[in-house]
């Protein structure tokens, strides 16, 4: 089974003429099947879909990471270009009120910015589920993650609202998508929010696979303490991750940290990086 990453949109890009947004959007191919993890904060992933060559009319489904704006933004635009309608996978609390003070002491609403029944119209067909879903023998996403690590915790700046109240958001629409392969999991992120290394043990609960071959994406390590990146990296090791590709919330201090630990196993994940296994 050939496999095929291609990072369609992310913080920063290493290929002229690509643009950069903050967010994130992976095109992932296997089995035969297109699957669009996220789309981006605007028009990134759509403009740069184009310009690669990358014809988003043949994705077979979207999934979406959680309900943050900075993963969901490009939907519209992701849409009008297929053109056809779509099942888009996903977490219920995707559609909750979504607020952040991560940039500002202000909150500021950080949700999807389009009402459900828009997307619908220009296309989307939305299946929420906590639980995991499998797209095909080989995908599956994550669904609801347990948090069992000390050391991971949810940002107390991002924030929901609830009855006209804002109270921290546990992000339970935080999801995932792995593929199986026959040298261990494939773990995409979106952003990681309920920690990289929950998300790692959850795959494997899930597809009974112990062996972790790559994980890629956001993993919502920017401000991650100095004995939080001691023990993630102690627990990447000790699970044999033989590939580490980090994007979007990672930060360049812990980016700079996990290069110096695992060396040529590790590799910037951005705009218009293309994996193939």
């Amino acid at each position: 089974m050939q496999i095929k990453l291609t990072t369609l949109s992310e913080n920063t890009t290493g290929m002229p003429g690509l643009l950069a947004e903050w967010g994130l959007s992976i095109l992932v191919e296997a089995d035969n099947y297109k699957v669009l993890l996220d789309t981006g904060l605007g028009i990134s992933a759509a403009y740069n879909a184009a310009i690669m060559g990358v014809d988003l009319s043949a994705v077979d489904r979207i999934a979406l990471s959680h309900g943050h704006r900075d993963h969901t933004g490009g939907l519209q635009h992701v849409l009008n270009v297929m053109r056809k309608e779509i099942e888009v996978i996903a977490h219920p609390d995707i559609w909750a009120a979504k607020y952040s003070r991560t940039f500002s002491n202000k909150e500021q609403y950080a949700g999807i910015p389009f009402v459900r029944e828009a997307l619908e119209n220009w296309g989307a067909s939305f299946r929420l589920s906590q639980e995991p879903v499998w797209i095909t023998d080989n995908i599956v996403t994550t669904g609801e993650i347990a948090m069992h690590t000390e050391y991971e915790k949810i940002d107390r700046e991002l924030l929901v609202k609830e009855g006209g109240e804002l109270r921290p958001d546990p992000l339970k629409d935080d999801l995932a998508l792995v593929i199986k392969t026959r040298t261990g999991l494939i773990v995409v992120l979106g952003c990681g929010h309920r920690g990289m290394i929950n998300t790692l043990h959850h795959a494997r609960k899930i597809t009974g696979v112990e062996q972790i071959h790559m994980v890629v994406g956001g993993t919502h390590l920017l401000h991650a303490s100095r004995e939080q990146m001691g023990l993630t990296i102690a627990e990447l090791k000790k699970l044999g991750v033989q590939k580490i590709g980090v994007s979007h919330c990672t930060g360049l201090q812990a980016a700079a940290i996990l290069f110096q630990e695992f060396g040529d196993k590790f590799f910037f994940n951005n705009t218009g990086n293309v994996i193939t296994i």
